[in-house]
């Protein structure tokens, strides 16, 4: 061995795949099944119930899913949103139209949703079409939020570059400030959109890597579901 030469395994492809299995531990899912027969001829309702199910577990988070959009140049962009509403077949959540997912649904009006609940080993992919709410619902929902979260809304430029925290904090005390008789009415650049999908894909986790997963395509009568492989 020449003076210098160091052997720590990284050209190993053996030491590399070892090394992976130590850092990712394998898990055989068990915690239930999924037969098509169980989703109607409704599968909103399935939905529904799996995230109230999720609710009920007392999990935290328990309506968080990920929400995909695409920019102007074709790219996906994630991030974690909550859920507020089911209603009429659509997934309603809220955010700034300014910010970086906003513009994007502004511009782009498709975006993705995965929901994951590892305690029950199930998932719910979603991919559909985004309208922005009516004005009087995001105002409704505004109301209920606590002050701090309605001052939050005003006093943050979501997706904009920020000088240091101690500028963001000077922000949200101009904020509280302006609306110190605790009257915080909605900003309009803030409201609600309506995810509606055109296809759900429902996956609960199954020993040996044989899961269960079901797509339901919405078609102008309903819904047409069929059982993917794994």
């Amino acid at each position: 061995m020449h003076g210098g030469d160091q052997i720590d395994g990284r050209g190993d492809p053996l030491v590399q795949i070892t090394r992976l299995m130590d850092l990712h531990s394998r898990t055989d899912y068990d915690k239930g099944t999924l037969d098509i027969a169980e989703l109607g001829n409704d599968p909103w309702a399935t939905l529904e119930s799996w995230v109230q199910q999720a609710v009920d577990a007392g999990i935290q988070d328990p309506t968080a899913f990920h929400l995909t959009t695409l920019d102007q140049d074709g790219f996906p962009h994630g991030r974690l949103v909550l859920l507020r509403d089911t209603r009429q077949g659509e997934l309603v959540f809220y955010t700034n139209y300014r910010s970086e997912k906003g513009q994007d649904l502004l511009a782009n009006p498709k975006a993705g949703a995965t929901f994951f609940w590892p305690h029950a080993d199930r998932q719910i992919r979603i991919r559909g079409t985004v309208t922005k709410v009516a004005a009087a619902e995001s105002d409704a929902y505004f109301a209920s939020r606590p002050v701090a979260s309605r001052l939050g809304a005003w006093a943050s430029d979501q997706s904009q570059v920020v000088e240091s925290r101690d500028a963001l904090d000077a922000q949200f005390q101009k904020v509280k400030a302006k609306f110190s008789d605790g009257v915080v009415p909605r900003p309009e650049h803030w409201g609600g959109f309506a995810l509606r999908p055109s296809v759900l894909e429902f996956w609960q986790g199954r020993p040996s890597r044989l899961h269960d997963r079901v797509k339901c395509i919405r078609t102008n009568s309903g819904w047409d579901l069929v059982r993917l492989q794994p």
